[in-house]
C-alpha cells in the first residue's frame, strides 16, 4: 500500500466511539522528504484521535501504515522508531530526568546501558544536562517541555509527533523550543508533526500544514499553498511614502476594489486590464511614490478560518 517514500499513508481511516463520528475517512500521506508538517483543527477535530490511530494504541476502520507498518497488527514496533511528546505531564514522582529518558528508552526496545546512555545524550540537546539529576517535580514549565521533547528522541526515532510543544512556556523559553525544532530535521534525521492551536508556531517552524475539521482533512499542502489559497492572484498589497488616499482614488476611479490597512498601506484587487505596470503610471500622474507592490498573501489565522469554514460535514 505504502510507497517507498512515505512515512505515513492513510486511507478511509474511520473512528467511531458509539454514536460519535471522530474520524471521517480520512486520507493523508507525509513523505520522507518532508521536514515539519503542522496538524491543525479546533478541538474536537480528531488530530489526537488521529495520533493514537497511527501509533497503534486504539483500533481503527481503514487502511494506514506508518514507518511501512500497520497499527493494527504492528503497534509495539510502531513506537520504537516513533517518538512522541504528549501535551500533558507524564513524569513519574520523585524521577530524575536522566531516569524517565532511560525508562522512555527501554520502553522503546533500547538495551538499559544503551538507553542510560542516549538519555544523557538526548538531555544535553534539549538543554538539561547541569539539569539532568534534579528531581523532575521542582522542574519548571519550560524545563518540563524539554525533557518531553527528550524522552521523545531518546531512541533515535524517524518519525516524530509533538503535541502543543510550546504549551504553558514564556515568550524566551517559546523561542527556544521552537529553534530547537526547526533544527531537528536536519540534526536528527526525523520527520517532524506538530499538533498545536497556535498558527505563529506553525508559520514560523512549518514548511507544510495539514488542517482538520469535524473528523476530516480539509487541507494538506505547504504553506504557501495554504495562505495562497481563496486570494486571486489580482490581489495586491501596496504600500506607499505619503499619499496613499490619492493612490486608492486613482485605482478605484480603474475600478480596482481597495480595502486600506493602514495609513500607508492598502489590499487592492486589480480589475482586468490594470497590472503592476498600470498602477506605477497610476502612482506617477498622482505624485505618490511607491514603496511596494507585491501579492497579497492571506494570513495564517485568515487562511485557517477559511478552510474551516468551507462546508460542514453533515
Amino acid at each position: 500500500m505504502a510507497e517507498d517514500g512515505d512515512v505515513i499513508d492513510l486511507r478511509a481511516v474511520h473512528k467511531r466511539y458509539g454514536a460519535v463520528h471522530a474520524l471521517r475517512g480520512v486520507d493523508a500521506r507525509v513523505t520522507r522528504s518532508s521536514k515539519v508538517i503542522g496538524l491543525l483543527g479546533p478541538n474536537g477535530a480528531g488530530k489526537s484521535t488521529l495520533v493514537k490511530c497511527m501509533l497503534g494504541i486504539i483500533p481503527f476502520e481503514g487502511e494506514a501504515r506508518v514507518v511501512g507498518l500497520d497499527p493494527r497488527t504492528d503497534g509495539p514496533a510502531i513506537r520504537a522508531r516513533v517518538g512522541y511528546m504528549p501535551e500533558g505531564d507524564v513524569f513519574l514522582s520523585g524521577m530524575n530526568a536522566v531516569e524517565l529518558c532511560a525508562y522512555a528508552g527501554e520502553l522503546s526496545g533500547l538495551p538499559r546501558t544503551e538507553a542510560m546512555q542516549r538519555a544523557h545524550a538526548a538531555l544535553y540537546y534539549a538543554g538539561l544536562a547541569d539539569k539532568r539529576y534534579q528531581d523532575l517535580d521542582g522542574y519548571s514549565t519550560g524545563m518540563k517541555q524539554r525533557v518531553k521533547l527528550a524522552q521523545a528522541l531518546v531512541h533515535d526515532p524517524e518519525l516524530l509527533f509533538l503535541d502543543e510543544p510550546t504549551n504553558g512556556l514564556d515568550p524566551r523559553a517559546r523561542d527556544e523550543m521552537l529553534a530547537l525544532i526547526t533544527e531537528l530535521p536536519e540534526k536528527r534525521g526525523c520527520v517532524i508533526i506538530v499538533s498545536t492551536h497556535l498558527l505563529t508556531d506553525v508559520d514560523r517552524v512549518c514548511d507544510t500544514a495539514v488542517i482538520m475539521h469535524q473528523g476530516s482533512v480539509r487541507f494538506a499542502g505547504t504553506i504557501d499553498e495554504l495562505r495562497a489559497r481563496g486570494v486571486s492572484s489580482q490581489d495586491v498589497v501596496i504600500e506607499v511614502r505619503d499619499g496613499a488616499e490619492r493612490l486608492g482614488a486613482a485605482l478605484t476611479e480603474r475600478g480596482a476594489q481597495v480595502s486600506p490597512t493602514s495609513p500607508v498601506a492598502m489590499v487592492v484587487t486589480l480589475p482586468a486590464g490594470l497590472d503592476h505596470r498600470g498602477v506605477l503610471e497610476l502612482a506617477r500622474a498622482a505624485g505618490v511614490q511607491l514603496r511596494t507592490i507585491e501579492p497579497h498573501r492571506a494570513s495564517m489565522e485568515q487562511a485557517f478560518l477559511r478552510v474551516v469554514s468551507e462546508g460542514a460535514v453533515p
